[in-house]
């Protein structure tokens, strides 16, 4: 049996990238570079890499939470000074391992949510834009600056905002460079909740709970009727629809959540 202290480890190291946290059924990832408000490296996305693959294979990890160190950003992208030197080739391996850095986050089996904590621009945005739900503080500025310094939204951001928000407004904020508030992101659908600094973390944990409270085959289904439904025609989206909802019939949480409600009691699901 796993004591406390593996149960709830964590990497707190002030040199490090990254910053982990165990606690209980959830990894916590903290990007950690607030000097450069948390901007995405090459060793930085390794590690997020890393520490995923990790989270993956975990049975006992159900969600992983990633938000940014500080009060000033979440990320504010991809590190400037790098992509200036950079030749054409290594932007594009660079692009290429954030893509499967954020492939990897929607296809990882588990719940997934940014806590965006302040700035959220260009790479630090695609990176949020690929978990399941997003929760900011009301400071909170996002958007997708790019084409003014010359670049492209390309590390899944023209691929994920028309899909999150519809293909009109992320034409405009792509092709303007437009940062928007808070306010303004919760009404495009681009955030699901916001709140005040000091319940980042809480509203973060009780979104958490309200998912993982319910059926975890039936939640991890549902998610990749969603998002491998909007990739297919209406009719390939509703048959996947139909043959998940015969696959989850087979297990067991299926036949005691049933009962349950038949029971007018509280359901107990245990991943089976």
């Amino acid at each position: 049996m796993k004591n406390k202290l593996e149960k709830n480890r964590m990497n707190t190291r002030s040199d490090a990238l990254l910053l982990t946290e165990k606690k209980d059924n959830t990894t916590w990832l903290t990007l950690n570079r607030p000097a450069v408000l948390n901007a995405l490296n090459r060793p930085l996305l390794l590690e997020i890499k890393g520490e995923l693959e990790k989270i993956k294979d975990d049975p006992d990890i159900q969600a992983v939470v990633i938000t940014g160190t500080g009060d000033k950003a979440f990320s504010a992208g991809a590190d400037i000074q790098y992509l200036h030197e950079a030749s054409p080739l290594e932007v594009r391996e660079l692009a290429q391992l954030a893509v499967s850095v954020t492939r990897l986050i929607e296809n990882l089996g588990k719940i997934s949510i940014a806590l965006i904590n302040g700035f959220a621009l260009g790479g630090g945005l695609e990176l949020a834009e690929s978990c399941m739900l997003r929760v900011a503080v009301n400071s909170a500025k996002l958007g997708h600056p790019e084409v003014r310094i010359g670049a492209v939204a390309g590390w899944g951001g023209t691929t994920r905002l028309p899909r999150l928000i519809g293909k009109s407004r992320a034409a405009e904020l792509l092709l303007t460079g437009r940062m928007i508030n808070a306010d303004e992101a919760l009404q495009l659908g681009l955030l699901n909740r916001v709140t005040n600094p000091d319940d980042l973390r809480k509203e973060g944990e009780k979104l958490l709970h309200e998912i993982l409270q319910n059926a975890p085959i039936a939640v991890n289904l549902t998610w990749e009727a969603i998002h491998r439904g909007l990739d297919v025609s209406i009719d390939e989206s509703t048959k996947l629809g139909t043959d998940y909802f015969g696959l989850v019939a087979s297990t067991e949480d299926f036949r005691s959540g049933t009962e349950a409600f038949l029971q007018k009691q509280k359901a107990e699901f245990h991943g089976k």
